[in-house]
């Protein structure tokens, strides 16, 4: 095989693409932004203990680590915090806590969170979702209608709380 196409290095690793980052602002709960900040505290501490480490021969890791803290600091650098603790209760907005009810009868609560905190398994939901576009500026006792794939779902406010 001829060596004339072949790339020789020195062993040093090209840095990884970075993440994706959200056009949409980045509006973040004060839980948010400290999990944003302990997450950094994290990336860092392993990066640390990747580059500390006797054999290190594999870079892709420490690779990921440094992608990983690009991204971090990228959302910290564009986070606008956005404290809902007073916020009056009277319509639902960023940070709030709502319960809602379907026409069963069953009842979910939601916080409309900043992407990085959004954990649909807890009800935490981005404000760009089709069920938090439905929510924000509904009062208690509204009926708002959620668009899902599977069609319509009609679900009344019940309460709007902190969180």
């Amino acid at each position: 095989m001829s060596r004339a196409f072949v790339k020789e290095g020195d062993g040093a690793l090209d840095p990884l693409p970075d993440l994706p980052v959200s056009a949409h602002p980045n509006h973040v709960t004060p839980a948010g932004l400290a999990a944003l900040q302990a997450r950094l505290h994290e990336a860092q501490s392993r990066l640390s203990a990747l580059k500390a480490r006797p054999d290190r021969l594999d870079k892709l890791p420490e690779a990921a680590a440094e992608r990983d803290i690009r991204y971090i600091e990228a959302r910290l650098r564009t986070a606008i915090l956005t404290d809902p603790a007073g916020f009056p209760l009277t319509e639902v907005a960023f940070g709030l806590v709502v319960t809602v009810a379907d026409a069963d009868g069953h009842e979910t609560r939601f916080q409309i969170t900043g992407e990085d905190e959004a954990n649909a398994a807890l009800g935490r939901i981005t404000p760009q979702s089709p069920l938090a576009r439905a929510l924000l500026g509904a009062a208690v006792g509204d009926v708002v209608k959620w668009k899902k794939p599977s069609g319509i779902v009609e679900l009344e406010i019940l309460s709007i709380d902190h969180p």
